[in-house]
């Protein structure tokens, strides 16, 4: 983990130096080559600064649980930690910092050459819950133990905040004067939509006017042992994202008492329902999207055979299709995922419960659509032993066109949790 933060700092420095040496009218060749030259190599004492820094970071528990609930306690904490660990960032005067929606944060850089576009560098510093269960050690703890820094926020997405807080400050003490404007948006609930951080950053900057040459989010990694036989690591370059859809299913019946039970239970049937879903996966889409152009480019460093099959996709494409499927990790980037999250059910052992509700997240496929994701899934995968056409609910605005109703759920009651979103972006949340 310390490693690769260490990288994402270097990858942060290097966009950074492209800015200052990036080409543009009214400046000459000499004044690139002087900016070219800011040095890219830590001081011992830096290393150490940088990964107690990030240790800082994971130690505040800016946990976000649902919109409109988070601690805020921390996230205020999180801000006067920004001040302290990076001084030089928030007292250098071209650099312009602004509270947005409370807790978020907009840093306006403003370069030298008014002329250039500006960019924006994204993060944010809200993490998901993180009970105890499960962890070698405290969620929150930052320990550093066998070269791995541990806590919540480690990935997603402290190391990238602190890397590019980190890259900008390094730089600024090395005298760094950008000649390309920039903005570093940090926001404070992008775990649940982002609605009071991230939208509220974009209608300022919308408002003011700026039009953005692009925007660098949270994205990929440098993989290791990601791909059998591919020896050396390699950097990610993510092109686009997955979307998501949040739904809840939910199933009613007559209360009764487990002495007289029922030949099915509302627990049952939605037990049996989301077994079918997950049974029941979306179409792999490899050859659809950027993956199959990933392995194209990489096939010269696979060792022989395995360079001639990804040089040949449009022989091999199927074999490698099912080879991606076997994997968590790869299965994700070639169909629309569905994983089941939560289940409510019961209140107590005698009482047969009444209601039974399991909350479904989809990510979408980046060359499918919600209502080619979601929707089908749910019309393939549950049981079909409905007795009684499906109810929608009043506050699901989606279209169950092609979805036989009988095929559905006693229940079933199907209702959009989170607002569906397919945005053309970096990573994938």
């Amino acid at each position: 983990m310390a490693r690769q933060y260490v990288c994402k700092v270097l990858a942060a420095l290097l966009l950074l130096s492209v800015a200052a040496v990036s080409t543009s009218k009214g400046l000459k060749g000499k004044e690139h080559q002087r900016a070219s030259r800011i040095p890219s190599q830590f001081s011992q004492k830096e290393r150490v600064t940088m990964k107690e820094t990030l240790k800082g970071a994971i130690q505040i528990p800016t946990v976000s649980f649902r919109p409109g609930e988070f601690n805020r306690t921390a996230l205020a904490e999180f801000g006067e930690y920004m001040y302290k660990a990076f001084p030089t960032v928030f007292r250098t005067s071209f650099i312009q910092h602004e509270v947005v929606g409370e807790y978020s944060h907009l840093l306006t850089v403003r370069g030298s050459d008014p002329r250039l576009q500006p960019y924006m560098l994204l993060s944010h510093i809200d993490v998901v819950p993180a009970p105890d269960q499960g962890w070698e050690v405290p969620p929150f703890s930052g320990l550093e133990r066998d070269g791995f820094i541990y806590g919540r926020g480690t990935l997603d997405n402290k190391n990238a905040v602190m890397a590019i807080l980190q890259a900008l400050e390094l730089l600024l003490i090395r005298n760094y004067i950008p000649r390309r404007s920039f903005y570093i948006a940090l926001g404070h609930d992008e775990e649940v939509s982002g609605a009071g951080g991230a939208q509220k950053i974009s209608a300022l900057l919308q408002a003011r006017g700026v039009q953005l040459a692009f925007i660098v989010d949270e994205g990929g990694f440098i993989l290791d042992d990601l791909i059998p036989s591919l020896t050396k690591p390699f950097a990610t370059v993510s092109v686009s994202e997955k979307g998501a859809l949040t739904l809840m299913l939910q199933v009613n019946m007559t209360p009764g008492h487990s002495a007289t039970p029922p030949k099915e239970t509302s627990i049952g049937i939605l037990a049996a329902a989301v077994s079918r879903l997950e049974h029941t996966p979306m179409p792999n889409m490899f050859g659809s999207g950027p993956l199959a152009m990933t392995l194209q480019q990489l096939a010269s460093e696979f060792p022989f055979p395995t360079n001639i099959v990804m040089n040949n996709l449009w022989l091999f494409g199927p074999f490698v299709r099912r080879a991606l499927e076997r994997s968590p990790l790869t299965n994700a980037m070639v169909r629309t995922t569905t994983a089941v999250t939560i289940f409510h059910a019961g209140v107590k052992e005698n009482i047969i419960p009444p209601v039974a509700q399991a909350t479904v997240n989809f990510r979408i496929h980046p060359a499918q659509t919600v209502q080619e994701g979601g929707r089908p899934t749910l019309c393939r995968g549950v049981v079909e032993t409905g007795k009684q056409p499906a109810q929608r609910h009043p506050a699901f605005q989606g279209s169950w066109d092609g979805c036989e109703p009988w095929t559905l759920l006693l229940f079933i009651k199907c209702q959009p949790l989170s607002s569906p979103w397919g945005l053309v972006g970096p990573g994938n949340h």
